[in-house]
């Protein structure tokens, strides 16, 4: 389901760059009259009607179907945990020690009698 919307989600990209690329352009840039922003929509003059109703459509459909998405999105799946617990790991590598352990003084036990 997922590469469905992802299909139509992208469809509606192209779509809107259609309609985006066929609009006429302000003019002017960044330097262009700040006053007269009343007649502008989106970065236009005036463009016909289906141009922005067709543009506001793309872009609508494009969020819901992003937001929509996320519900058919699946989880990973979780790890399995150790069939043999970490205490027996260590204590079956660990090798048999023959030699009596050695305090943190230095010095060795009495022999025992």
């Amino acid at each position: 389901m997922i590469s469905l919307i992802t299909v139509v989600i992208i469809l509606a990209c192209i779509v809107l760059a259609f309609f985006i690329l066929i609009q006429a352009p302000k003019g002017g840039g960044l330097t262009g009259n700040f006053g007269s922003m009343s007649s502008q929509v989106m970065g236009v003059k005036q463009s016909t009607d289906v141009m922005e109703k067709g543009t506001w459509s793309a872009m609508g459909i494009i969020a819901a179907l992003c937001i929509i998405s996320v519900l058919f999105l699946e989880k990973p799946p979780r790890e399995s945990a150790p069939a043999t617990p970490a205490k027996e790991k260590a204590s079956s590598s660990a090798p048999a020690s023959t030699q009596p352990a050695v305090p943190a003084g230095g010095t060795t036990p009495p022999p025992a009698n």
